[in-house]
């Protein structure tokens, strides 16, 4: 009988033991060669600290944006415009060059155009939905890699649940916890959401609350350019009565009383309570992350470059954020999946909205990330990934998910989309995939956003198949998916 170390809902990625379900399997046939599984262990701990590497881009992330562009932005009348196509195909917006030749964008992206050169462009995002592809599962499938078992009749999800399948942000601040005392996971400035279904697929499921991010809601209407203006972070700050030193010497005697209570200690040390104080205690001592949240430490021109709106600030305090030490900033797009004005789901009144609202804010805000990061030498090590949920439609006016569109307007489309990673050792000027004459297929190279998981878990040094186990104490790999690893140079 084979004993894997570890008691009840133990991790086998902790610690160095990384085992996959692969590794657990190849144990079987082991004892033929004379191998027992304690060998086989001492074995790979071994080769861990060799000078292996995964292939290309394994590890050279240290930290993750990711630009989440909730909603579905249209890949046709952004990155992925199509010439010599029926009228009803062709982009609203005409076209423009890139700074990588050969590659065009529409007229609505002009500062994206011009520093595309530092980013991997991957148009062949390709994935069949399982059951109705609304927003909420697809998002869910997106954070998770995971697609959602409950699906209602109107396409909307049950409620985020601890049974759910974690952020890929809570894996990886468990698997790499950040050393500095600062938070490890933030997302903000909104909760993911389609409808009423609120934060499903932004928690840590089946990991614990203790690996959800730390919710940065700033109040205010979506519609609210100034929202970031009211970030508060009045949990991180301390009384004016109780100096640091105070505070120290407050958890100096709480030690002292633990010292002298073995068995309580002993009762409750599998919550690892004097681990969460003392991280608790270092991130409020320490204000790093209370100095990040403070943008008017950034100059007027910094905060004009990135765009005085909500998008464009959030894009800022994330890169202040990594700067800090943040492990993972997620960017929620400053507007509910499903509804008007500058959000991503243009069923109607496409041209209107993608060119005075939507479009603006992105291209501002992501130019301004992805060069400002690269000056100031931090983008080798810090991975951006801009993505949504899926396209839009091909053919405009066409109903593909049993919505209502207009001749100004396009519907959701899993099958055909655009992403864009830079950094973290993805290859600068590299455009991964090719879709079809309509932009509705991957002629070549198509990627599932599985593999895309894969891919950034790859980049932190990550086995996208490492094992995790859930609510049931089951087996789990990271993501069922391979690392595009032709992304990294």
């Amino acid at each position: 009988m084979i004993t894997v170390p570890g008691g009840m809902n133990s991790d086998l990625c902790d610690g160095g033991m990384k085992l996959t379900r692969r590794d657990l399997l190849k144990v079987g046939g082991s004892g033929l060669l004379g191998l027992s599984l304690g060998s086989m262990l001492k074995m790979q701990a071994h080769a861990s600290g060799s000078s292996h590497q995964g292939g290309p881009g394994w590890g050279r992330a240290k930290s993750i944006i990711m630009v989440y562009l909730q909603g579905g932005p249209s890949h046709l009348d952004l990155w992925d415009p199509k010439i010599n196509v029926p009228d009803n195909v062709r982009s609203v917006f005409k076209t423009i060059p890139t700074k990588i030749p050969g590659v065009h964008f529409t007229e609505v992206l002009p500062k994206l155009a011009k520093i595309n050169d530092k980013m991997t462009m991957i148009r062949s995002m390709s994935y069949t939905p399982n059951g109705l592809f609304n927003h909420t599962a697809a998002i869910y499938q997106m954070m998770t890699g995971y697609t959602t078992d409950k699906v209602s009749p109107s396409g909307q999800l049950e409620p985020p649940s601890p049974k759910d399948f974690p952020n890929f942000g809570s894996n990886i601040i468990r698997l790499k916890p950040s050393s500095d005392p600062v938070l490890p996971f933030v997302m903000l400035p909104r909760p993911l959401q389609e409808s009423n279904v609120v934060g499903k697929g932004g928690t840590a499921g089946f990991l614990g609350k203790g690996f959800d991010p730390y919710y940065l809601y700033p109040e205010g209407d979506d519609m609210n350019m100034g929202k970031m203006n009211n970030v508060k972070v009045d949990d991180l700050e301390m009384r004016p009565d109780v100096f640091a030193l105070r505070l120290q010497r407050r958890a100096q005697l709480r030690d002292s009383i633990n010292a002298a209570m073995p068995e309580i200690e002993k009762a409750v040390s599998s919550y690892n309570l004097n681990d969460y104080y003392s991280r608790a205690l270092n991130l409020i001592v320490s204000g790093k992350t209370r100095d990040a949240f403070d943008l008017e430490q950034e100059s007027i021109a910094t905060r004009d470059w990135y765009g005085r709106n909500t998008f464009g600030q959030s894009c800022l305090l994330a890169r202040r954020l990594v700067e800090a030490g943040t492990r993972v900033v997620e960017v929620i797009w400053p507007k509910v999946a499903n509804s008007d004005n500058h959000s991503w789901d243009v069923h109607v009144n496409l041209s209107e909205r993608m060119k005075n609202q939507s479009a603006p804010m992105l291209d501002g805000g992501l130019s301004a990330l992805i060069a400002d990061l690269d000056q100031r030498g931090m983008l080798e090590e810090t991975l951006v990934v801009a993505v949504g949920e899926f396209g839009r439609s091909p053919q405009r006016g066409v109903s593909t998910s049993g919505n209502s569109n207009s001749d100004d307007g396009r519907d959701h489309w899993p099958y055909c989309y655009t992403a864009c990673v830079a950094g973290g050792g993805a290859k600068r000027g590299y455009v991964h995939g090719e879709s079809d004459k309509t932009g509705s297929a991957p002629l070549v190279d198509p990627v599932h956003p599985g593999e895309l998981l894969a891919s950034i878990y790859h980049s932190f040094g990550i086995d996208p198949e490492t094992i995790v186990y859930n609510h049931l104490n089951q087996p789990r790999e990271l993501v069922k998916s391979k690392a595009v690893t032709s992304l990294f140079s």
